[in-house]
Parts: structure tokens; C-alpha cells; sequence
């Protein structure tokens, strides 16, 4: 698919599939306690038609905005298809978000009426709600929305919500996602039915091996990636309409997480590197903790080894890997990569990853392990993926080729523009920002990158985020923070340096990782303001900012670390619901532990 569809909206899928075969298993829906039960593509479209008809008997009608507060669960994907259905748009607010936020969103957005998942939410609302003149309808989940608003349309005829259905067409907008707001006040993103039909089916067509399970049963897939988000929302879509079965995590915590990958069993996951990150290390703490440490460190430089070599016999670079090679990975599939795939269910052979930059050798290790893992690239405005690493040709550390359909080009300053039927229709309420990044229909990212030989993408960092140095040095930071925090204590990095003389870095920490290190080593556990003082961590700290420092030219190194003792967090205001950092608001907020970096 290189085009945008021509008639329809993105709800027709759920009718069109229930037609041709109702009995297929659509989704997978967890119990209060821990089961999960298949729904039908028959039920899956019973269940929204009666919830569109509750929609309009409450008053929804087409054009409407409806806000969304939740995590990811069942009754999003319900609600987001049922307000389709109804040619309404949906608006995904972060469950995490605060009351000002959550006003501003509502406020912008012309929001009639709102769906909240449980009390505190509610709670939320009612704060702000007499400055909210429009919102005329509040829903909440966990107290029987869903059965509240089935009751309220019995009486509305199907033929109804099939009229709203048929006027949807693809030029209509499907929701209003907003920016996360890392540097300003978050944006509108409006995205529209061609948009999200554009980009799902893209990637299926794209990436079908994900979609084939080599049993031959139900492909399928758990999503875990929070629903307020675009990356999220494209998953909920493509798996809807490219019939996959889909089920829903709330939480990207992996000591929750591994549990209901394990119970779901998917085929294949889309999840952002800090996800595959801890998957990873929990994996090496229990490898640790069993007396396999050297066992598993062995297994991953095998794995690095393996994947390297098919990746460059896929270019023409070499034969792939020699029988020795070959033998040793064999001995460590029993060993450690079989081990590691049970974690996940057994039947994960694919990933996706986004969001963020990630490290090579980590999607080495996991190809290398038998989970190939597939990085791309995209923004809320390109309605998520616009380039990604093409199945059996991968190129590790980049964010892959361009879909079909999609241009990109790299500007004269290194930025990078994409052009394609996923670019976004603009910024609600606003024309000003929104000519400042589509130009004709080209969307300028605010990312650097490059693009090598084959045509595949690197990014490299943000414009915005560019640190100069008193001497007139151009830093970009991601690498090097990347690196730094690829060490297992470390949880997150950020370089400061900006009119100053030289690079320097404000580190977290991991605490689990780090309350495993003390055990390993046979030490009591520590208080954070011990920790920071601690010789022995601070010298495991170094050895990933001297690995860092590898990467660059000296006048771009880093000069000096400061360990903290706690890790930035939404709650603070220091990193988005996505878990991206805040630069500016961290440097205000640890201003006096910068400006002793430089004493």
C-alpha cells in the first residue's frame, strides 16, 4: 500500500471482518483474576455497534470530540472503535496527567464529553469542571460505563449508527492526539482516518512475516504501550484491521509485564527500547543470581557475533556465520536463548521497537537470540512509523528505510523531512505552528539524522537539543547518553553543557539493578544518599562514561558525572508519559548540582 484509501473510515474494519467471519478469535480480554478469555470478531463488532448506540443516545454526535483517561485496557480499544463507528473523535489524554494538563487538553480541544477509568480521574475532572463549560457527558469505567451506556441505546435502531458509519470518510479526523510537551505547551495533532488506515496497513503489508505464525494459529499480540500515545494507537489499529489478535497490558513494569507475556503467548510485541532494555537485564540478574552469570555473558557475545554476521551476508559483506560459530550458537539456544523466549510466552520471534533510540548491540543480542528486533522511526505528526527496518535485510543502530508511499529527505542543516499519506493534517486551533513544520506537504521533524547508501535512516539527535559549548563545540547528546545509560546501574542520563566549557552529565539509577549489585557482591543495601557517595558505584559509573567518551572527539567528551539520588520522574515534571526527558526542567530543577559540576 503506497496510498492513501479512498473511501471509508477506520471502524468499517470491525463490521467487514465480522461479516465474512464472525467465530475468528479478534482479541484476547484479561479477567479480575488474571485469565485470558478470546472475544470473537463477532462479539468484538456486537459490543461496539451496542456502545455507539449508547454514544449517540447520550447525546454524541458526528464531529464530536470524546477525551479518553485510561490505561491500556479492553475498553479503550472498545471505545476508541465505537466512537469511529459514530464518525466522532476520539482525544487520548494520559492517565498520568495532571489537572492543568488534563484542562488544557479538554479546554483546546472543544471536548463534549469524557470516559475516565476509575475515581481518581474523576475526581480530576471535577476539579476542573467549572471552567469546562462544554463538557456535557463523564463516564468512568470501573463504574460500569460500558454496561451503563449498552442499557442507554437499546432502543436506538442499528440503521442508525450505520448512517454515521457510512458518512465517515477518509479525509475525516479520527482523533486529536496531543504532543507530549518536552520543550512547550503540547500541540493538537490531527490525525485522520487515511492517516491511521494509511500507516496501519502500510506496515502490515510491510512487515507481514509478523503477522504469520509459523504454527499457523492466530497471530497475535500484546499491547502494552500506553493508548494516549501514537505509537499505541497504531498498534490497537493495525492489529484490528489486519486481524491479529490483540490483548492489552497495563503497565510497561517488567515484573508485570513478563508474567501476562508469558500467559498471552503473543507472536509477535511493538514496544520501546527501554522495554527490551529491562527484558534484558532481568534476564542477566537471574542468570546472576543462579550462578550462570559467565554462561549468559558468553551466550550474548555469541548472539552479538551470529546476527552481526547474517547482517552482513544480507549486504553482501560476508558468508554469514562460520561452522564454529554456528555450533556455539546452537549450544546456547538450549542454554539461554530458548530460556529467554519462555519468558515471553515462547512464541515471539519479532519485535518492533520505537519511541526512542536503540543501542545496536542490545538488537544484535535479541536477533542473535531468536527475536528479531525491527527499530523504527516516526513522530505523533507522521502518525507514528514513518521509516523501519525491513524484514530479513535489518540494519542494527539505524531506524531503517522509508515505508512505501513515504519520501524522506535530509536538509541542508541535517534536519530530517518526511512526505507521505501518514503526514498529519495539521495543529488543531493553530495555523502559525503548524506552517512552521509542513511545508507542501512536507513535515520538518526537528530531528537530525542521515541517510547511508542502501537508504536507511540514522538519527542522530533533536534540533532543539543541539549543546554548544563556551568554545563554540557542537555536541549532540543522545549518543553519548545512550551509551552511558546502556551500563545496567544506570536508569537515565542527560549532558548539560551549553555555554559552558566543556560536556558533563547528571546520571540515575536503576535501583533494582544496583540493590542486585550490592547482594552480588555481598553488601548491605545502601540509602540513596550513600549511594551517591559510594566509591565502588562510582567507579562502575565511570566505566560507561569512559565508553561513551569512546565515541567522540575529546573537546565533545565527557568531562565529569554527578550521580543523583533519585531518578527524574513524570510526577516531578522532569520526564514525559512516554518517558522522554525534559532538558530544560530537569537543568531548572538541579540547577545548584549543574553549576557544581563546573566549580
Amino acid at each position: 500500500m503506497d496510498a492513501a484509501p479512498l473511501v471509508g473510515g477506520v471502524a468499517d474494519a470491525v463490521f467487514h471482518h465480522a461479516r465474512e467471519d464472525p467465530h475468528r478469535v479478534a482479541l484476547g480480554r484479561k479477567d479480575a483474576e488474571g485469565g485470558w478469555h478470546d472475544v470473537s470478531s463477532g462479539q468484538f463488532r456486537d459490543e461496539v455497534l451496542a456502545l455507539a448506540k449508547g454514544l449517540i443516545s447520550q447525546g454524541v454526535r458526528f464531529g464530536d470530540r470524546v477525551a479518553l483517561i485510561s490505561r491500556t485496557r479492553y475498553e479503550w480499544t472498545l471505545f476508541d472503535f465505537a466512537i469511529w463507528t459514530v464518525g466522532a473523535q476520539s482525544v487520548p489524554i494520559y492517565p498520568t496527567s495532571s489537572a492543568e494538563q488534563v484542562l488544557w487538553i479538554l479546554h483546546h480541544a472543544e471536548v463534549s464529553a469524557c470516559v475516565v477509568e476509575h475515581e481518581d480521574h474523576a475526581m480530576t475532572i471535577g476539579s476542573v469542571i467549572s471552567r469546562l463549560p462544554l463538557l456535557k457527558r463523564l463516564w468512568q469505567l470501573d463504574a460500569g460505563a460500558v454496561d451503563q451506556l449498552f442499557a442507554a441505546g437499546i432502543h436506538i435502531n442499528d440503521e442508525v449508527v450505520h448512517r454515521h458509519r457510512r458518512a465517515v470518510t477518509p479525509d475525516s479526523t479520527a482523533t486529536v492526539i496531543y504532543t507530549s510537551g518536552t520543550t512547550a505547551t503540547p500541540r493538537g495533532c490531527v490525525i485522520t482516518h487515511a492517516n491511521l488506515m494509511f500507516e496501519s496497513d502500510t506496515l502490515a503489508a510491510r512487515w507481514a512475516p509478523l503477522l504469520r505464525s509459523r504454527s499457523g494459529s492466530t497471530p497475535a499480540t500484546l499491547l502494552f504501550l500506553p493508548l494516549a500515545h501514537v505509537f499505541g494507537r497504531m498498534v490497537q489499529v493495525a492489529a484490528i484491521r489486519n486481524r491479529v489478535r490483540l490483548g492489552h497490558q497495563s503497565t510497561l513494569r517488567t515484573g508485570e509485564l513478563l508474567p501476562d507475556l508469558a500467559a498471552f503467548r503473543p507472536t509477535f510485541f511493538l514496544a520501546v527500547p527501554y522495554v527490551l532494555e529491562n527484558i534484558f537485564q532481568s534476564a542477566r540478574r537471574r542468570a546472576e543470581t543462579e550462578g550462570r552469570a559467565g554462561q549468559f555473558d558468553r551466550s550474548v557475545e555469541v548472539a552479538v557475533r551470529y546476527a552481526e554476521a547474517l547482517e552482513h551476508r544480507a549486504f553482501g559483506l560476508g558468508p554469514g556465520p562460520a561452522a564454529g560459530l554456528r555450533v556455539q550458537h546452537q549450544f546456547f539456544e538450549k542454554a539461554v536463548y530458548a530460556r529467554l523466549r519462555a519468558a515471553m510466552g515462547g512464541r515471539v520471534r519479532y519485535a518492533m521497537s520505537g519511541g526512542s533510540g536503540m543501542d545496536r548491540q542490545l538488537a544484535l543480542f535479541f536477533a542473535g537470540a531468536g527475536v528479531a528486533v525491527y527499530e523504527g522511526y516516526g513522530l505523533t505528526e507522521s502518525t507514528a512509523a514513518a521509516t523501519g527496518n525491513p524484514p530479513g535485510r535489518p540494519r542494527y543502530g539505524t531506524v531503517g528505510q522509508p515505508l512505501p508511499g513515504t519520501t524522506v529527505h535530509i536538509a541542508a542543516d541535517g534536519e530530517v523531512w518526511l512526505h507521505g499519506p501518514h503526514v498529519f493534517a495539521g495543529y488543531l486551533h493553530d495555523r502559525k505552528a503548524t506552517d512552521t513544520v509542513l511545508h507542501e506537504g512536507w513535515l520538518a521533524t526537528g530531528d537530525i539524522g542521515s541517510l547511508d547508501e542502501h537508504g536507511y535512516l540514522t538519527i542522530t539527535g533533536r534540533k532543539k537539543e543541539i549543546l554548544v559549548t563556551s568554545s563554540g563545540k557542537s555536541v549532540c547528546p543522545v549518543a553519548l547518553e545512550e551509551r552511558v545509560r546502556a551500563h545496567p546501574l544506570v536508569s537515565q542520563c542527560i549532558l548539560v553543557g551549553n555555554d559552558r566549557p566543556y560536556i558533563a552529565a547528571l546520571v540515575t539509577l536503576d535501583q533494582e539493578a544496583v540493590d542486585h549489585w550490592l547482594r552480588m557482591q555481598r553488601r548491605k543495601p545502601l540509602t540513596p544518599s550513600q549511594l551517591v557517595r559510594d566509591s565502588e558505584l562510582e567507579t562502575e559509573i565511570r566505566r560507561s562514561v569512559v565508553a561513551a567518551n569512546s565515541l567522540v572527539s575529546q573537546a565533545e567528551s565527557i568531562r565529569t558525572f554527578r550521580i543523583l539520588a533519585h531518578p527524574f520522574t513524570e510526577e516531578q515534571g522532569l520526564v514525559t508519559p512516554t518517558l522522554k526527558l525534559k532538558r530544560k526542567a530537569i537543568e531548572e530543577a538541579y540547577a545548584a548540582e549543574v553549576a557544581a559540576l563546573y566549580r
